[in-house]
């Protein structure tokens, strides 16, 4: 509890709560003082010296010193005033001023705004003896420039928790280090890019910021240097070139665009500002102010952008003509699409005509694919790529708990007391909720539990890593259930008061015994009792799982066995507690939320009569009551003859559907295929029509990431060419079509949709203004619903179901097919890279696909690293591509990356059309192949300068080091 206190402020008495920090305090009162070491979204450094004030007497510093009752604080006193003097002299002895021409002069430097403001006029600038470091393909770090405020060190420490930078305070002058002294390029550095966001000069800088932030930043480097030279030499007093410098980062604000978005990749949801100067991308900018993700991003959110002015832009509508395409204005295309689509309908009825939404969608966009499938064509046939991986744990959570979605926020995950992760490659399919995790390891001291077949990074972090045979993780978690119960550690008060179904439940997992989990799974008996042990004593636990889970035959039932597992031992309904699906696209929740479901309509609306009659009045038309169908069963009734029209937004089905043989000959056969995208792609290439769409950052919208957060993105820029927002050509069509929609903006489409679906009622573009959300299930007064089911659970009687468990362990194996393929992302590509292979940087890291092998494996078919080794399929294909032997992976086990540097590279070439039969998703993860060496190579298909082979170099410590720094004479701390 805070409780109040009085301080008195430069002669001035104020009330106030005990929480905050002094400068916090003046920062309130808008009384200004340097913090040049302080960033917002980081923990108090106390390196720079340059907050000192006065405090009953003695200097201390503002930043880390928390108010007190009877405090007097005096900010102006000559004491104070002379002491932060010092500090930023002491500063510009390592950090030349020349403003005008630095990219880092846009408004926000804190050190050109202390140096004008404390009225400093000359520097002492020494020069250092270390060289730039551009090696790595996104930032340049200048030591010449470097102020050793320790921002970045802090930031990859003890934020992003990647654990590779650090001040060597031994060095004569100290400077800041990549691992053991490695370039940046040949460094285990992953690029977030959280240590350029903090830097608070121009020692690290966006590449995408040289020579463009700045009227004269421009200038050829040696003419620079040379201007820098003479500026330094002949101005005994700068106070002149620092007013002209403060004039030219004003002009700047007419020249540079900030707009606030929201990230395109995974679903955390990471927002932040994007700087761009017409069509060009300055950098990202992430904001203490994010939501989810405060300062941090990850190297594809910071970096990732380029595919947007990519020069294969679709900039115009395409039509096939003799298997050629042209051309086309709108007009035509529309017409065209209209003519087709109403023939097939007349011809075949509605149920002939089959929608795909894209996960990158806006969810007004969504909202208007599924009305356009509803209440234009008439059809159910509405789906999205969830289907592909999220729909297993979305039945999971629905059979339990009631909402097919996370019960809290991240900020839950960081809190609780036990973490467990199952298939899931966190660091790498969702790098900031990997930081955060790692971040609550490293500081709170956080137990983590993770179970996976492969041992990526954040297993090395775990404090009891499982490695379960594939497909078997149900057994592990009933197993654990079971011995919770037998040991009667299961929450009773909990049960009784607001769960349904123990019985059936128990009944269900008696068979998971230790001797027959660990027979089946693989797994010691005594990492059961573990895990069951851990649970047991943690006073909160939340699970995550992601794809490793719901990518299995059973992925339904293993979802239902971890929701099982929380309702079991009382996990839900309070912070730091539940259950985490992780959304695997930015808007694969809000697609499926808005819609673009077959069997629901929006906000998860059932096909009872009332709610159709609803929709039916407010959309003036008669509508479909029999459920549509999912992907799978479209891309079926294409090859039987029932599916004669496919529109498709956004999504490369052929690259990411199972069994991309046999996809691409449905796609190829279909009557009329219409694709919508930025990209020709590879499904794109089949089409008989292509809509040129526009990117996010070319329109304005809503996504919801997997917290179930809304927020808001807006318009950087015009779209490219002649493409436009996907709510636009969608209701081109639908008036084609004849349905008269007259929407002027996706704010018009929500209002809408809250007045339709009871999730949404209070959800507004007002309430969304900025770097603002809200969590839905949203009260039509705007409040929102961080945690769910703190009072009630999602269902008729407001209690939780125990379901029951049916597991059987996968049987996909045959005598020849012993090897199993293991999909997932990697940190570098998003998906099969239809964006991430247009970024240059991105591509040099990680430029082809590869094939992981275990040591086992390549002992037993004399592979090594680079070979070249063909893998067949049990399901008929095949795939060539470069081994790359790892540990990561053992036994019968090998790794392919959904990434595709190439089509025939794609692991959909191997999968079969095996699918869940409870959620409709494809077992990707249960494809049985077999391996064989083709040939030798020489390289590694992952070059020798990723961070993968430079992870055992990292150097870890909390924090600074900063007692190092105030032991060296020249940083004496100023402090009394």
């Amino acid at each position: 509890m805070f409780k109040l206190v009085i301080v008195t402020l430069n002669e001035r008495q104020i009330e106030l709560n005990d929480n905050i920090t002094i400068l916090d305090l003046l920062k309130r009162e808008k009384i200004y003082i340097p913090h040049i070491c302080y960033n917002e979204g980081l923990v108090p450094i106390q390196s720079c010296d340059t907050c000192i004030v006065e405090v009953n007497g003695r200097l201390v510093r503002a930043c880390s010193t928390k108010v007190s009752d009877n405090m007097n604080i005096v900010t102006n006193s000559e004491k104070a005033v002379n002491a932060r003097k010092t500090a930023l002299q002491r500063i510009l002895r390592y950090h030349k001023l020349y403003c005008t021409i630095c990219e880092n002069n846009n408004g926000d430097c804190v050190l050109h705004e202390a140096v004008i403001k404390s009225g400093i006029v000359s520097q002492s600038y020494i020069e250092k003896p270390y060289a730039i470091d551009d090696s790595g393909p996104f930032y340049v770090h200048d030591p010449s420039q470097c102020i050793l405020c320790g921002r970045c060190v802090e930031a990859c420490q003890d934020f992003a928790v990647n654990e590779v930078i650090w001040i060597n305070w031994d060095l004569n002058p100290p400077r800041v280090v990549w691992d053991n002294g490695n370039p940046i390029g040949n460094s285990s550095c992953v690029n977030c890019g959280t240590c350029v966001t903090v830097c608070p000069v121009n020692a690290l800088m966006e590449k995408s910021m040289l020579g463009e932030a700045g009227y004269f930043t421009w200038i050829n480097p040696e003419l620079k240097k040379k201007m820098i030279d003479s500026i330094g030499k002949s101005e005994e007093n700068f106070s002149l070139l620092m007013t002209i410098s403060e004039l030219e980062a004003k002009a700047r604000e007419s020249q540079i665009k900030k707009t606030k978005t929201v990230c395109i990749y995974c679903g955390v949801g990471c927002s932040f500002e994007v700087w761009t100067k017409g069509r060009k991308i300055l950098k990202v900018e992430p904001k203490p102010e994010s939501p989810v993700n405060g300062i941090l991003t990850c190297v594809k959110g910071k970096f990732g952008w380029d595919f947007v002015n990519s020069q294969e832009r679709l900039t115009k509508p395409l039509i096939k003509e003799n298997g050629k395409f042209r051309e086309a204005t709108w007009e035509e295309a529309i017409n065209y699409i209209a003519q087709r689509l109403r023939e097939i309908k007349e011809k075949y009825g509605p149920d002939s005509i089959g929608f795909i939404a894209s996960d990158k969608m806006t969810n007004e966009e969504a909202y208007l694919l599924q009305k356009l499938a509803r209440a234009v064509i008439g059809t159910n046939n509405i789906d999205n790529s969830a289907r592909y991986c999220q729909s297993p744990a979305t039945i999971g959570l629905w059979r339990t708990v009631g909402i097919g979605a996370d019960s809290g926020t991240i900020k839950d995950i960081e809190n609780a007391d036990l973490i467990i992760i199952v298939g899931h490659n966190t660091t790498e399919s969702h790098p900031v909720v990997g930081s955060k995790i790692k971040r609550s390891k490293k500081i709170r001291g956080t137990k983590l539990v993770v179970i996976d077949v492969r041992k990526h990074e954040i297993a090395d972090w775990a404090d009891l890593f499982i490695r379960p045979k594939p497909g078997t993780d149900a057994a592990v978690l009933a197993g654990v259930a079971k011995y919770i119960i037998d040991q009667g550690w299961e929450n009773k008060e909990f049960i009784s008061k607001r769960v349904n179904g123990y019985e059936e439940f128990k009944e269900s997992i008696k068979g998971f015994t230790l001797d027959y989990v660990e027979s089946v799974t693989g797994v010691p008996r005594e990492q059961i009792i573990k895990l069951a042990e851990m649970i047991h004593s943690a006073k909160s636990v939340a699970i995550l799982w992601g794809m490793g889970v719901t990518q299995h035959l059973g992925g339904a039932d293993t979802s239902t066995i971890i929701s099982d597992l929380l309702l079991l031992t009382g996990n839900y309904g309070k912070p730091g507690s539940g259950a985490f699906p992780m959304r695997g696209h930015n808007n694969v929740q809000g697609v499926s939320d808005f819609g673009c479901l077959p069997n629901y309509l929006p906000g998860y609306q059932k096909f009872d009569e009332a709610t159709i009659v609803k929709f039916e009045e407010a959309w003036r038309t008669k509508l479909n009551r029999k459920p549509g169908l999912q992907i799978p069963q479209m891309i079926e009734g294409i090859l039987e003859g029932n599916i004669h029209a496919l529109y498709i937004v956004g999504e490369d089905t052929v690259m990411v559907d199972c069994g991309t043989p046999l996809t691409r000959q449905a796609l190829e056969k279909v009557d009329f295929l219409i694709v919508q995208d930025m990209f020709l792609t590879e499904t794109a290439k089949l089409a008989d029509v292509v809509l040129p769409a526009a990117a996010s950052l070319e329109k304005e919208g809503t996504f919801v990431n997997t917290e179930r957060r809304i927020q808001r993105i807006y318009k950087a820029f015009e779209p490219l060419g002649d493409s436009l927002p996907d709510w636009i050509i969608i209701q081109k069509i639908a008036n084609a079509l004849g349905a008269n929609w007259n929407y002027s903006s996706p704010a018009e489409i929500m209002e809408e949709i809250r007045r339709l679906c009871p999730i949404f009622a209070g959800v507004t573009y007002e309430r969304l203004e900025g770097f603002k959300s809200l969590l839905w299930p949203v009260n039509e007064d705007g409040t929102d619903t961080p945690l769910l089911y703190v009072n009630a659970f999602a269902t008729p009687d407001g209690k939780a179901i125990l379901y029951p468990l049916e597991w059987k362990p996968p049987q996909l194996k045959d005598e020849v097919h012993k090897i199993t393929v293991n999909t997932g992302r990697v940190l570098e590509h998003f998906h099969v890279g239809n964006m991430t292979r247009r970024v240059e940087g991105l591509r040099r890291k990680v430029p082809e696909t590869f094939i992981e092998i275990s040591k086992e494996l390549a002992q037993k078919y004399s592979i090594k690293s680079g070979d070249l080794i063909l893998v067949k399929s049990k399901f008929g294909g095949e795939l060539i591509g470069r081994a790359l032997v790892s540990e990561r992976v053992q036994g019968e086990e090998i790794f392919i990356p959904l990434y595709a540097s190439d089509p025939m590279k794609a692991v959909n070439n191997l999968t079969g059309t095996v699918i869940d039969k409870n959620s409709g998703t494809p077992a990707y993860k249960d494809t049985p192949v077999t391996i064989e060496k083709i040939s030798e190579g020489n390289e590694t298909p992952l070059p020798r300068d990723n961070w993968r082979f430079h992870i055992n170099e990292r150097r870890r410590q909390f924090g600074i080091e900063v007692e190092k720094k105030w032991k060296r004479e020249e940083f004496k701390p100023l402090t009394e």
